[in-house]
């Protein structure tokens, strides 16, 4: 089926808000999305599964306890504070200019399309990255649930066949692709059935590790404490990084809710507003499950304890039959596949309307700026999204499983790299407004940048940890460790696309195309 070609053209006149959030005009023209497919609650639910909390937990409760040990929740809630100041600047970049590009978008009119560019890539990237993570952690827990649900090791074993593992990562990646190919109506959907069994089977898991502890089950358990809530109280600098780390990670994705801004109903105020609703109910879930499951079984190293080397990286494999008992223990085996299945489906969402607008400003080639005439989808870019995730995971898991798993450890440079961007663009794009009010100064300036300090911080110090061959799988190349190496590596291949692209598409880098004063290309409410 033909596709409907949107882009703009210099000299277009499009719709959207100056610089410093003044100003409108009243000719519109969009990209073709489906406007007001969206509401505030379908726009939170995507948020939610994006972030995709169970799989979350199952892979970092243990290895966050193992860090910082009885601290975890303090270090959830340590991780929840940058993520929450960023989520300031989204909304107030939103407010001025809702546009389906975000951070793509707005860092480009705050600093330049070159800086821009990069912000843009780094979504892109670890976006992909997620996506190959999501489809091989789905993988692993259909077969896990397929030899339970049939008592038969050999099943289950399947995962271990890696040319039985690939196929049915890549069957995933298509089916994933397919629904988001299909519009938000369809996805919006799925994900009310799948998050809604997440949130449900998490409430039951709390309920029942209570209970538990309440009746001291288990030897390990341990009576709650205030003291697990202060972040002051980790043992090293390194450990409450290392911890910090994985909070943020355990966070990301909430801002898929802005990528869906031009398909929501009241695209300058929803999307912001869900996402908030998105971070508080992440952070309530995170907290409520660190704190029963520690007050459970403890975080210690020995037995059931989180920090047991031997199962942090799988949580809930270990937990779901002591604490839930055989029969319910596979609802958490299932909730763990449709939070990852789930989180496949809605990761796309991002990476294909960051693409779109790229495509549409001139960043990219035509090709990916042409929307679905009856899905009302960025159809190519979605379809080049899901061939470059299977491709990426292909090839990995291929050359070796130690480098696809320094690739996911580089994931959280990509996302500190283009999140730091993003609220800096935030107070730069605003320092006008900054002296108008004290909410102004706060949520466009102050907020911001704290925020993005942080993820900064987090970043730098990443790299010179990732330097050492130890972090991550402990390979290396040359000496220097490979989550340095790749981390490194993507970025300087971002630098390299754009300079392509800068030789095919000057306008777009010449500024003639989305400057600081240029009104986006959005959709009117």
């Amino acid at each position: 089926m033909t596709q409907l070609d949107t882009r703009p053209r210099v000299g277009d006149t499009v719709s959207g808000v100056a610089e410093g959030g003044t100003g409108t005009d009243t000719d519109v023209r969009g990209k073709g999305l489906g406007k007001g497919s969206v509401g505030l609650l379908g726009s939170a639910v995507i948020g939610i599964s994006t972030v995709a909390p169970v799989y979350c937990l199952t892979s970092t409760l243990g290895s966050t306890a193992g860090e910082v040990g009885v601290q975890m929740p303090a270090v959830f809630l340590a991780g929840f504070i940058p993520m929450l100041l960023v989520a300031f600047a989204y909304r107030e970049l939103n407010k001025a200019v809702p546009d389906c590009g975000t951070s793509f978008t707005w860092t480009v009119k705050a600093f330049g399309p070159r800086i821009g560019w990069m912000c843009g890539w780094g979504l892109v990237i670890a976006t992909i990255i997620v996506l190959s993570n999501l489809a091989g952690v789905a993988t692993s827990y259909f077969w896990l649930l397929a030899g339970e649900i049939t008592g038969n090791p050999s099943i289950a074993a399947l995962d271990d066949n890696k040319l039985a593992h690939i196929a049915t990562c890549l069957t995933l990646i298509a089916v994933a692709t397919a629904i988001s190919y299909r519009g938000m109506t369809a996805t919006k959907g799925v994900q009310y059935t799948l998050v809604g069994l997440q949130l449900v089977v998490l409430a039951v898991f709390v309920a029942m590790a209570l209970q538990k502890a309440s009746a001291g089950t288990f030897d390990t358990g341990m009576d709650f404490s205030w003291e697990w809530m202060n972040p002051f109280a980790v043992e090293s600098m390194g450990a409450f990084t290392a911890g910090l780390s994985l909070s943020i990670f355990m966070y990301w994705g909430w801002d898929a809710c802005l990528a869906t801004n031009e398909e929501t109903t009241g695209s300058a105020k929803t999307p912001g507003r869900a996402s908030l609703i998105a971070m508080i109910v992440l952070v309530g879930s995170y907290l409520a499950t660190g704190i029963a499951a520690q007050m459970a079984v403890g975080s210690g190293t020995e037995g059931l304890g989180l920090g047991n080397a031997e199962t942090s990286g799988n949580v809930f494999a270990a937990l779901a039959g002591p604490v839930m008992g055989p029969a319910l223990g596979i609802l958490l085996f299932v909730a763990v596949l449709a939070s990852a299945a789930a989180s496949l489906q809605t990761t796309f969402i991002p990476v294909a309307r960051t693409v779109l607008a790229m495509s549409a400003y001139e960043a990219l080639p035509p090709a990916y700026a042409k929307v679905h005439p009856k899905f009302k989808t960025p159809g190519r870019a979605t379809v080049m999204a899901g061939i470059a995730t299977g491709a990426f995971y292909t090839v990995m898991t291929l050359v070796s499983e130690n480098v696809l798993t320094d690739t996911i450890f580089a994931l959280g440079l990509m996302i500190c790299f283009y999140y730091s961007l993003t609220a800096f663009a935030c107070a730069w794009y605003f320092r006008a407004d900054l002296r108008r009010s004290a909410r102004d100064l706060f949520f466009k300036g102050v907020f911001p940048v704290l925020g993005g300090l942080l993820l900064a911080a987090v970043f730098f110090k990443t790299l010179a940890d990732a330097w050492d061959p130890s972090y991550g799988s402990g390979s290396d190349v040359l000496g220097v460790g490979s989550v340095f190496v790749i981390g490194v590596g993507l970025l300087a291949l971002g630098l390299v696309v754009m300079f392509v692209t800068a030789r095919r598409s000057p306008a777009f880098f010449r500024g003639e195309v989305l400057t600081k004063s240029t009104p986006a290309l959005v959709v009117e409410d």
